[in-house]
């Protein structure tokens, strides 16, 4: 049992923590971890040096995801434009690149090979975001994630989402 000093120094504690006090300094608090199960969140950007600014994202098995994807480059979407696309296990990347490249009319996603795709953003120009929802895979394991615009994944834009 706490004795009352503890439990009025709690409360001062947990008042201050959620912006109940009125000193106007600030308060740092940790934010709870989600849930194994719970959805997770991540904010991917790229620019105009063909990466993405994370290159492995981990999520468990069957996990919600929301994906907010930002092209931060300053270069015209001609010339520069990105995407997000993850793939399924087992798709092979360069091929899907590859039949990318003739669909400039589609943004350069393959129409043909859209059920190797789990999700997908819009293709960006400079400044603009997508935000997507998928769930994660059942099946742990590696999937790949890539840029489509063409000369970008042969020149690194790609990574990999890890299923737990």
């Amino acid at each position: 049992m706490k004795t009352p000093h503890l439990l009025l120094l709690s409360s001062a504690l947990l008042l201050g923590g959620c912006g109940g006090g009125s000193s106007g300094g600030s308060t740092t608090t940790a934010a709870a971890p989600a849930p194994a199960n719970g959805p997770q969140t991540f904010a991917l950007t790229a620019n105009d040096t063909m990466r993405y600014n994370l290159t492995r994202l981990e999520v468990g098995a069957g996990q919600d995801v929301t994906l907010t994807f930002t092209n931060a480059g300053l270069m015209p979407k001609e010339q520069m434009a990105h995407n997000w696309i993850l793939l399924k296990a087992g798709t092979d990347a360069s091929a899907f690149v590859n039949a990318a490249v003739s669909h400039k009319a589609d943004d350069y996603f393959p129409t043909e090979l859209a059920d190797e795709v789990i999700a997908h953003t819009k293709l960006l120009g400079p400044k603009q975001s997508d935000t997507i929802h998928f769930k994660a895979p059942a099946a742990s394991g590696e999937y790949t994630y890539l840029c489509t615009f063409p000369g970008h994944f042969i020149s690194g834009m790609h990574g990999v989402l890890v299923v737990h």
